[in-house]
């Protein structure tokens, strides 16, 4: 089966690719990536610290080193480069996807099922109709309670006991509101960081991928059911919103958990 893999430049994703490329050696695999999620240069400062644990530090630093170095077998992480030997072609960035040009390079991959995590371009309709099994999504966040982004900031700031994935379909350009496949959950732990919990809950995620690629490659469809219409939208949090936050005994970022992480890439 031809499957094409869209994601975001950043470590989540990273770690999912890590997680699932590996274990897709019977199939066709083609990896698009964004770049960003949203307007990042309006966010409040406490956000921009996180995008540069999420981000700038692993795209711009370590991966970088990692590929001059020739050490990429070393560690039990791969870069987006390492990534690169189980898919048909190098991994490209791809944030105008919905445009003529980067539609055609998109097409050209024959993709009989589309799978996105945390890729961050809205599709639009003649990108979803391109695949013959339509476009499945992983979502870090429980729907229809959390849709939009940060879902697991807003689980943990509501008070929830635990936070989630759920992998549903995309039929059409609305966010998160598509037909429910399945879902997985953990419990929040208050001595961990936002960006822990959110790497964190990709262990059970990418697993909910898999099997639904085993599924729709044995019999050709995956059971679903429709999700409520009405559910919360979530924006990124305001300053006022990460400061509750904090004063709830909650971090975004334990640069010690980063440093844990950064030692899995180089061995």
């Amino acid at each position: 089966m031809k499957i094409t893999i869209l994601a975001n430049k950043d470590i989540a994703s990273n770690i999912a690719l890590n997680k699932i490329l590996p274990r897709l050696s019977n199939h066709e695999v083609n990896v698009f990536l964004s770049s960003k999620v949203g307007k990042s240069e309006s966010l409040p400062e406490e956000l921009q610290r996180l995008k540069f644990f999420e981000q700038s530090l692993f795209n711009e630093l370590l991966f970088p080193l990692i590929s001059k170095s020739s050490s990429e077998s070393s560690g039990e992480l791969l870069s987006f480069d390492g990534l690169e030997k189980f898919v048909q072609k190098p991994i490209k960035v791809l944030n105008l996807i919905n445009s003529e040009e980067e539609l055609a390079l998109y097409k050209e991959t024959e993709p009989d099922l589309v799978v996105s995590i945390r890729y961050g371009t809205i599709l639009k309709a003649l990108v979803i109709a391109v695949p013959k099994w339509g476009v499945i999504n992983l979502h870090s966040g429980l729907l229809p309670e959390y849709r939009g982004v940060m879902a697991t900031f807003r689980a943990m700031l509501n008070g929830d006991k635990t936070i989630g994935t759920t992998l549903h379909y995309i039929g059409d350009a609305s966010i998160d509101t598509g037909q429910i496949i399945a879902k997985s959950s953990m419990p929040i732990d208050k001595s961990r960081s936002y960006l822990w919990h959110v790497l964190a809950l990709y262990s059970d995620g990418c697993e909910l991928v898999l099997n639904a690629i085993e599924r729709v490659a044995e019999v050709g469809s995956i059971p679903c059911d429709e999700q409520e219409r009405e559910g919360n939208y979530y924006s990124f949090p305001t300053a006022e919103e990460l400061e509750e936050f904090r004063l709830e005994g909650f971090k975004l970022v334990d640069e010690q958990d980063v440093l844990a992480l950064s030692k899995r890439y180089i061995g």
